[in-house]
């Protein structure tokens, strides 16, 4: 069985793209990350499956499965690759497509040879909505892992974060409490962990543990989870850039009830095929 891909990437978070329908053996978790592995398959950190939209009004639905083989709920810079995607099939007209996600309709502007901008919604600091196990909703939680204790801040962006503060981004340990706090009891779906430094109220320096992947280059909904938890904290302005060991996004976010914009760079990496 033959199956044709594209492979993408957007500041080194790579992503392998799939057009359905495809077999559901194809979706198997075993079947995908071994398509991920960088030496023997592909190579990704993320599986993108494109399927028929829906929701009225949107161009595609999608799929995202982590590159462990398990499915998640969304992916920031994921969906900013299937937008430049769609744009070189003409898909967006004025550079204006709508994308249908797990965690609901995305709106994306396509800037021709230029960055994707992607409306990721509106953030939720309740803990029900990562899920996290938490008494109430509180700025900060105090987390005990690996031995010791730490502080974080908790978000969705249409999927769960972990955000701690770091002072050093070189010396932060992301091998080592990423997975920690990534697997912790009182995340009963997992999280993504983000080490956010503070350059000043518009710039941070971040890296990002993902859930089922590891550390990646970049993580568009990472960085607006740091975004969005710096604002909470009270020290960072509404629009901030966020340096990621790829390079730069930029995320805005006015604040409550206001939706996160992720605008950043997307490439088409090449297309091929992968005989199963």
């Amino acid at each position: 069985m033959r199956i044709e891909f594209t492979k993408m990437h957007a500041l080194g978070n790579d992503f392998v793209v799939f057009d359905a329908p495809l077999e559901r053996s194809m979706l198997a978790a075993g079947q995908l990350s071994r398509l991920a592995d960088r030496h023997t398959g592909i190579g990704f950190d993320q599986a993108l499956v494109l399927e028929p939209p829906r929701r009225a009004g949107a161009a595609v639905f999608y799929r995202i499965f982590n590159a462990d083989g398990h499915e998640v709920e969304q992916c920031g810079n994921g969906a900013r690759c299937i937008a430049a995607l769609l744009a070189t099939r003409g898909a967006a007209r004025g550079g204006v497509v709508t994308l249908d996600s797990p965690a609901g309709l995305i709106e994306a502007r396509v800037s021709p040879g230029g960055p994707v901008a992607v409306n990721m919604g509106a953030v939720s600091f309740d803990p029900a909505a990562l899920p996290f196990e938490a008494p109430a909703e509180a700025d900060r939680y105090r987390l005990e892992v690996d031995g010791e204790s730490v502080q974080i801040g908790a978000v969705s962006i249409g999927n769960p974060h972990a955000v701690l503060g770091v002072d050093s981004l070189e010396a932060a340990p992301v091998q080592r409490l990423g997975p920690a706090i990534e697997t912790h009891r009182r995340f009963p779906k997992r999280v993504n962990v983000g080490f956010m430094q503070i350059v000043d109220r518009t710039h941070i320096r971040l890296r990002v543990h993902e859930r089922g992947v590891g550390e990646t280059l970049a993580c568009g909904t990472g960085a607006c989870a740091a975004v969005a938890v710096g604002r909470r904290w009270g020290l960072l302005d509404p629009e901030v850039s966020v340096d990621a060991r790829g390079g730069d996004l930029t995320v805005r976010w006015e604040g409550p009830e206001v939706s996160v914009w992720l605008t950043g760079p997307a490439e088409i990496a090449f297309q091929g095929h992968i005989d199963l």
